[in-house]
């Protein structure tokens, strides 16, 4: 079993930067690949970035102002969030694959003001 815990959102203004954390415990030496996926109101959760045995991917609405990192000294996944916009608001979900199976964070709120 493997447990994640995210950290790092909060309120912020248009334009200011945000780094998430993802802390992995548990059963780690099974998880393969690593993402971040968001849900805002009235929305589907969707992809934001994955890092999979170190290559990276994202959403077009990542690219270029996101960055996914993960230190697997650590067991932590990283999303360095620039240049926000009021519509990246969302829940904030860290996931994990370990042996095939989906493994979920609790989520942390990212708001952006304009």
């Amino acid at each position: 079993q493997v447990h994640l815990v995210e950290s790092g959102g909060g309120l912020v203004q248009a334009g200011d930067s945000l780094r998430l954390s993802c802390a992995a415990s548990g059963d780690t030496i099974c998880i393969s690949a690593m993402g971040w996926y968001r849900q805002a109101p009235g929305k589907e959760r969707e992809l934001v970035a994955v890092n999979d045995s170190g290559s990276a991917m994202y959403a077009d609405s990542a690219k270029g102002r996101f960055t996914i990192s993960r230190d697997n000294a650590k067991n932590t996944l990283y999303l360095q969030m620039n240049s926000l916009k009021p519509e990246d608001k969302a829940v904030y979900y860290c996931n994990a694959v370990c042996d095939m199976a989906d493994h979920w964070g609790q989520g942390t709120q990212v708001t952006v003001s304009s």
